[in-house]
């Protein structure tokens, strides 16, 4: 049987294994976000192989810089459906990849823009989509 002295450890010791322990459950649990790209602007999360920001525009300009952003990527359409609260792209990327963008309208100045590609996601390519989208916003 252990005594109480015997578990007697220094402070730095059972603090650094505290803050290990507490990292790896957070790791370990893949609920952690990671914010991504500077150029993308503040609010961009990729989180569980979904991109997630908050573009700063209404639902109808998002919906036609999202049309542009498609086009200008040559992702191909299959679907796309609108409606006074959201709009859902799904597409195809060249190396057939299913592609979703989810658009929520949240206020007159703001949309959320949810973006997955594939069954795990590809952050890279998420993030090159809401750029696009990003740069059409800005040309109107």
């Amino acid at each position: 049987m252990i005594t109480k002295t015997e578990l007697n450890l220094p402070a730095a010791f059972r603090t650094g294994m505290a803050a290990l322990l507490l990292a790896m459950a957070v790791v370990l649990s893949g609920c952690a976000a990671v914010i991504v790209g500077a150029g993308a602007g503040a609010g961009v999360a990729y989180k569980m192989g979904q991109m997630e920001a908050t573009a700063p525009a209404d639902l109808r300009a998002t919906v036609t810089a999202t049309d542009d952003a498609f086009a200008h990527l040559q992702l191909a359409l299959v679907s796309k459906k609108v409606d006074a609260f959201g709009a859902e792209f799904i597409g195809r990327t060249a190396l057939d990849h299913k592609i979703s963008v989810k658009l929520t309208g949240m206020t007159d100045t703001a949309t959320t823009v949810r973006i997955r590609i594939g069954v795990f996601g590809d952050e890279a390519m998420s993030l090159k989509v809401y750029d696009q989208i990003r740069a059409g916003l800005a040309t109107r």
